[in-house]
């Protein structure tokens, strides 16, 4: 069964990043462009881990990690921050309401993936087989 994560960033690019660098994996990755959809959606689908950018419009990162950790149905929810923000007070606060992980932008991609797998196990995709 593959893993699904939610990945929640106001920059498309930035979601198109992360999709690739999944790609390899046994993914099923869910996009937000805010905190207030991800919230919603997360509630819905109950992911194994959220990728969550500390700044967005309409709900911020920060909110909706508060959110995430009120609310009995998503607290156990492992949430990695993924975003600019390299601020020290930002990354204690992410820290104290429960983050998994903090992952600053630019980043590197094999050191994605290291911090990921840090919190999730990540499968690879089975290659088809060639049936007779």
């Amino acid at each position: 069964m593959p893993t699904t994560i939610l990945t929640v960033d106001d920059s498309s690019t930035l979601r198109r990043i992360v999709k690739r660098l999944l790609q390899p994996y046994a993914v099923d990755l869910i996009e937000a462009e805010n905190g207030e959809v991800g919230l919603a959606l997360a509630n819905e689908k109950h992911p194994d881990l959220i990728l969550l950018d500390r700044t967005m419009p309409v709900m911020d990162g920060v909110v909706m990690l508060s959110h995430l950790r009120e609310n009995e149905k998503t607290r156990h929810i492992p949430v990695v921050m993924l975003t600019a923000d390299a601020d020290l007070h930002t990354i204690a606060e992410v820290g104290h309401l429960g983050a998994a992980g903090y992952i600053t932008k630019p980043f590197d991609d094999d050191d994605f993936i290291k911090k990921i797998t840090h919190v999730i196990q990540l499968t690879p995709r089975s290659s088809p087989t060639a049936t007779n």
